[in-house]
């Protein structure tokens, strides 16, 4: 048995990835952006362990959420589910002034990463837009750029699977993978998306949890339980370490 976090679990890929690994016997801490969330979550999966609360968009709240998980205790698996899709018409600017679609999918990531005591597994999803982003870090924040949607979520996407990488090679202890679950139809993925729903969350708890040596690497990126080409720029170390201190100097805190 083992004991799983998985961040935005209160419904979507979340919510089936944690029903799949309590149908296995594996206990699962979810985790919802505020506390009416986290009362629909315990309504629709009541055998979960526990309920971490807080709003990913926040610095102050990622600390929050990291915080409460360590104080439940030390997890075998943490997965970083959480995200914000492609269709906001317009930069949104967080609390910190970080665009929030940046501070959920990547910097939420990085931060829980950071100050999380370390599990044996971390598993970051990413989607197969990641493969159309631009690797260049000179303005994360699309603070001069005119807004685009789809490229703010597709360069968010290429960055969480860099994350995985530039972990997998900093912890050689971990296993640190990424994944896309196809284009499924969830809230994120619209009515007409036209993967297999039932398979999405399936790679995700086979990272976690199985013991298949197939699943048992680091520094991988997988679709339905099969690697898949990445971004080139994913196995730039260079670019993993460029990523690394932007997300070290917008939160205060490296990651070690």
């Amino acid at each position: 048995m083992s004991c799983i976090f998985i961040t935005g679990s209160t419904d979507g890929l979340g919510l089936m990835a944690a029903r799949l690994l309590i149908e296995q016997g594996h206990d699962v801490t979810l985790h919802a952006r505020n506390r009416e969330r986290s009362g629909a979550a315990r309504v629709a999966l009541p055998q979960a362990e526990a309920v971490v609360i807080g709003d990913l968009s926040s610095v102050a709240k990622i600390r929050g959420v990291a915080e409460q998980a360590n104080a439940i205790g030390r997890y075998d698996a943490v997965i970083y589910n959480a995200a914000v899709g492609y269709r906001e018409p317009r930069r949104i600017e967080t609390v910190d002034g970080l665009s929030h679609v940046f501070a959920i999918n990547v910097l939420a990531p990085y931060l829980l990463t950071a100050l999380m005591t370390p599990p044996d597994r971390l598993v970051y999803l990413s989607s197969g837009m990641h493969r159309g982003a631009s690797a260049d870090l000179a303005d994360l924040q699309w603070a001069d750029r005119r807004w685009n949607g789809a490229q703010a979520y597709s360069d968010s996407k290429l960055f969480d699977v860099v994350l995985a990488f530039a972990v997998a090679r900093r912890r050689p202890d971990v296993l640190s993978n990424a994944l896309e679950p196809g284009w499924v139809p969830t809230k994120m993925g619209g009515p007409g998306a036209p993967d297999d729903l039932a398979l999405a969350p399936r790679t995700q708890v086979w990272l976690a949890v199985s013991e298949d040596p197939e699943a048992l690497v680091s520094g991988r990126y997988f679709y339905h339980q099969r690697p898949r080409q990445t971004h080139p720029a994913v196995h730039d170390h260079t670019v993993q370490d460029q990523l690394l201190a932007s997300c070290a100097a917008l939160t205060g805190t490296p990651l070690r």
